[in-house]
């Protein structure tokens, strides 16, 4: 059993992940603004503010890996950045291991080739966020060998707009946008915490970012 709380455990990577590290028996916390209308049993909820350092302090303290599933919207919007150098210092002081849950914009068209976020049918309201990630994954990746932290990408097709079918499947790539024979990028809420919760459970990725799709 290994102890995992999750900053922003109630968001729509976040609470897939809080319920797939719960139902395989993981001691779960998570950690947000506002407590959820259908809590999942077995989890401790907690309020919490993660722009307070106190709040990111605590979240670490006692954990085996704390898990950064937040996104640069509303009130954290232009300060994600400073909240993810906050646990990550705190994750590395308290020898803790660093999960963060990345975008799709932040990954390569291609091989050696632009980020997804610079292509012309990239959606403009998320561009902003897209920046956020990469400068994020860039400070990760520039971090001292004590941080032992991974991020894992979504596919293009993410998110309570397209929750698909939990499969039990998934591909691993690297930082190139994973697509499938039909050109198509998808990856499934449940499936995408699959992903996530195996690499706590079986680390296959030390301080470096991976991305999963079908």
């Amino acid at each position: 059993m290994t102890r995992i709380t999750v900053l922003g455990g109630t968001g729509y990577a976040g609470g897939h992940i809080v319920r797939e590290a719960a139902a395989r028996g993981h001691e779960v916390t998570s950690v947000s603004r506002t407590l959820p209308d259908a809590p999942t049993p077995g989890v401790t909820y907690r309020e919490g503010d993660v722009l307070d350092p106190t709040t990111v302090a605590q979240a670490v303290a006692g954990a085996d890996v704390v898990v950064h599933a937040l996104a640069p919207r509303g009130e954290l919007e232009g300060q994600l950045e400073d909240v993810a150098r906050e646990v990550a210092a705190a994750a590395a002081a308290a020898g803790v291991r660093a999960g963060f849950v990345g975008g799709a914009g932040s990954l390569l068209a291609s091989d050696g080739g632009p980020l997804v976020a610079d292509g012309p049918d990239f959606p403009a309201a998320f561009q902003a966020e897209a920046r956020t990630m990469a400068t994020i994954l860039d400070e990760l990746r520039a971090s001292d060998e004590a941080l032992d932290w991974f991020m894992v990408s979504p596919s293009a097709g993410f998110g309570a707009f397209a929750p698909g079918e939990r499969t039990g499947r998934y591909r691993t790539g690297g930082d190139v946008l994973l697509v499938d024979a039909e050109g198509g990028s998808f990856i499934g809420g449940d499936d995408f915490a699959i992903a996530f919760v195996d690499e706590i459970e079986r680390p296959a990725h030390r301080r470096t970012r991976f991305t999963v799709g079908y």
